[in-house]
């Protein structure tokens, strides 16, 4: 793991490392992993702007939340999404909830914000945060339902889709880097919508944990993931928007195509690289064009919510 040494060098060093006034969108931002992470980056950045973002209504309203951060700022520095739900309902375009939130909005956030991003100078970064290092078995023939149908297999499927999204934005925008973060055991209000059988796995999953699990203090939490959104450990692939720059005994990561530096990531909460086995899978959804069926399926659903082709 990187040492806390240099998790903490790096995050003291924000404010002078980086210029001011950085600016900084944090969707899913009112508790848990990304409020921990937007009071770490409030504290550390030096005059940063922050926009949090809460749940909105529905798909339909989230590129008018971003026009309206567009209309007040021409360069962002930092996109830090966690929307989550355990909430098995669908939204009013007969989406499953489960699904739209962790895959299908954050790529909106992202593709609607991106020219801001590119624009940015010192820091270009977008942060997703659900189950990086977890990436496995995905089923092409139910990318939207799948959440829905098969509730307890459902994360490796979607953190897939989140890895591969983030594998092709990064192609078309190599001046960003993008990070698919696992965060780790931390004690969180998540899944409090949670019904029926959910809450009820909920309710045994965090009465046991409270015996069994060592959770991350919320301070710990903050600090790696501000490390993980600032430093040049994740740089991307073209570019100079680095971030922190690093020590020298910390190496900068491996990307999800096996090369260092590469642009799109995969991390442990502990800002490591995940298992090989991990890049093998992503390298053959890529190869046999899984990759690409994917995003295409995700581009023609956004454009039949929004009635706007990306």
């Amino acid at each position: 793991m990187v040492a806390q040494s240099a998790v903490l060098s790096s995050n003291s060093s924000l404010a002078t490392s980086l210029p001011a006034g950085m600016v900084a969108v944090f969707v899913g931002a009112t508790s848990g992993i990304g409020e921990y992470a937007l009071k770490a980056f409030a504290q550390q950045a030096k005059s940063p702007k922050i926009y949090f973002v809460g749940r909105s209504k529905d798909a339909a309203d989230r590129p008018m939340l971003c026009q309206q951060i567009l209309a007040k700022e021409d360069s962002i520095n930092l996109l830090f999404q966690t929307q989550g739900t355990m909430l098995m309902d669908k939204t009013s375009e007969g989406l499953s909830i489960p699904y739209v939130l962790p895959v299908t909005s954050r790529i909106l956030f992202t593709l609607n914000l991106l020219p801001a991003l590119q624009k940015a100078t010192s820091l270009k970064r977008v942060v997703s945060i659900f189950a990086g290092g977890h990436e496995g078995a995905f089923d092409e023939n139910e990318w939207a339902e799948y959440a829905n149908k098969k509730p307890m297999k459902a994360r490796a499927h979607l953190a897939s889709m989140i890895t591969m999204a983030n594998n092709v934005m990064a192609r078309q925008a190599p001046d960003v880097s993008f990070i698919h973060n696992y965060p780790g055991a931390v004690r969180t209000p998540f899944g409090k919508d949670a019904k029926g059988l959910m809450a009820a796995i909920r309710v045994v999953f965090n009465f046991v944990g409270y015996f069994a699990i060592k959770y991350l203090p919320p301070a710990e939490c903050g600090a790696l993931q501000l490390y993980g959104a600032t430093s040049a450990r994740y740089p991307p692939a073209a570019g100079e928007a680095m971030g922190v720059p690093l020590s020298d005994d910390v190496p900068v990561a491996r990307g999800t195509d096996g090369q260092a530096g590469s642009g799109s990531y995969s991390s442990n909460f502990d800002c490591e690289n995940v298992s090989l086995d991990v890049d093998n899978h992503l390298a053959e959804a890529k190869a046999d064009g899984a990759e690409e069926r994917m995003w295409a399926y995700i581009m023609g659903e956004i454009k039949q919510i929004t009635g706007k082709a990306r």
